[in-house]
């Protein structure tokens, strides 16, 4: 069973598909739950996400944007044989991910950096340029 978003099924609210889309996509990226991530402000209006990547090296870790979604990707290897090693707890995660995130317009990726286990994303805000457009005024 799919749920839609009623607002935007009203027939008084015609070419919103594109943010119904959006919300959506949202939706589904905030109920899965690996890796934990933390989203902070940043000074002058940024953010940064801080996923934790225990585990991954720089070359296994992808961010791309396509359009309005920043993605982060973290690929394993396939797993070495563990026939020597006798786990009584195995509670650090082998597994790859996507984790995707629905960007407003105008946010663009500054850097992406790795430091301890934890992948910062920094996201900035630059402000809009309204340039002004003059029309010319015919005359009949």
């Amino acid at each position: 069973m799919t749920t839609r978003t009623l607002l935007f099924d009203s027939p008084f609210l015609l070419g919103f598909e594109h943010t119904r889309n959006l919300i959506e996509r949202a939706a589904k990226a905030a109920t899965e739950g690996y890796p934990p991530y933390n989203v902070e402000a940043r000074d002058g209006g940024g953010v940064r996400i801080t996923l934790a990547v225990a585990g991954f090296s720089p070359d296994q870790l992808e961010v791309s944007v396509e359009g309005s979604q920043l993605t982060v990707a973290g690929r394993r290897d396939a797993p070495a044989s563990d026939g020597d090693r006798a786990f009584l707890h195995r509670g650090i995660a082998a597994r790859g991910f996507l984790r995707a995130f629905v960007l407003a317009d105008g946010m663009e990726v500054e850097a992406a950096t790795l430091e301890h286990g934890l992948l910062h994303v920094d996201l900035s805000r630059p402000d809009p340029e309204y340039p002004v457009k003059r029309i010319p005024i015919r005359t009949a």
